[in-house]
């Protein structure tokens, strides 16, 4: 089977589309060989070579031969300099731009090597806003609970990650993706519901809200790096099964998609054009973000 991929895929609900097409159009083929022809694609954001990655793993894993074929100069650099075409037959080189945060595929018991990840591939980039020590370790804290969310709600088997810095945009995208159970069957199953994927969404986010069980508190771990984002002006997407939500400085946006994406995929969108310096309440008296 051969995919063309149009001209540009980015962060937005149209990029996250087409993906999640190219999923259910090779989700249920074994035994086959899936081309994936970008020869018409300029723009390819790179961070979503998490998502890319997680659909073609699972592809791997119904014994399908994956082929990427006809990419572009630039966009064959770009995607060798972040690690992404090695797993998939093509070359690692180093990355001398230093804007690229390494595609990596994380089993679920590796949680020491994800928060050592987090920390030297995405908190230690100096194109970040400036923050407190304490504060990065909230932060990765907090990230990490993505991924600790992942294995105990989602139930999945691997983690995928990558990020990406645009330099001429002023951001800095780190994509997380899992395929397990998703937000909207477990919300729905923990209330006896039938929410949407995108109220799904909005109910998990809510802080507090749980769908673990006992004693344990549990939820997705987004509250201090979402109120983080809002006050930098960044942006968070989070999208699963048919579900779209979409955190941007302090509006949401909400939307559904047509088919549907057997996982969770969180995108942290940071605005590097922001020159606060962050810390947390307890560590200043001054007035300052928490």
């Amino acid at each position: 089977m051969q995919f063309e991929f149009p001209n540009s895929i980015k962060s937005d609900f149209d990029g996250y589309e087409i993906l999640i097409d190219f999923y259910n159009k090779t989700s249920n083929l074994k035994f086959d060989s899936i081309v994936l022809n970008f020869n018409n694609v300029e723009w390819f954001e790179a961070n979503l070579t998490a998502v890319l990655g997680s659909i073609l793993s699972n592809a791997q894993n119904n014994f399908n031969d994956i082929k990427i074929e006809n990419l572009l100069d630039k966009l064959n650099f770009l995607l060798s300099r972040n690690h992404f075409l090695s797993h998939f037959g093509g070359l690692k080189i180093q990355d001398f731009y230093d804007t690229t945060i390494k595609y990596r595929k994380f089993k679920v018991n590796e949680e020491k090597l994800f928060k050592g990840y987090l920390d030297y591939e995405l908190l230690s980039r100096q194109v970040l806003p400036q923050m407190s020590d304490l504060l990065k370790k909230k932060i990765n804290e907090s990230i990490f609970e993505i991924f600790s969310n992942a294995v105990i709600h989602g139930r999945c088997q691997n983690i995928f990650t990558c990020g990406q810095y645009y330099p001429t945009q002023n951001r800095l995208d780190f994509t997380i993706v899992d395929l397990g159970k998703t937000i909207k069957t477990n919300v729905n199953d923990y209330l006896k519901n039938s929410l949407s994927g995108s109220d799904a969404i909005k109910w998990a986010i809510i802080e507090g809200h749980t769908t673990k069980q006992g004693s344990i508190p549990g939820g997705l771990g987004l509250s201090l790096i979402r109120e983080f984002i809002s006050k930098n002006q960044g942006k968070i997407q989070i999208v699963s099964e048919d579900g779209y939500w979409e955190q941007k400085k302090e509006e949401e946006t909400v939307n559904n998609f047509y088919q549907t994406f057997p996982g969770t995929i969180v995108n942290l969108e940071f605005n590097v054009a922001d020159t606060s310096h962050y810390y947390l309440s307890s560590e200043v008296d001054e007035e300052n973000i928490f």
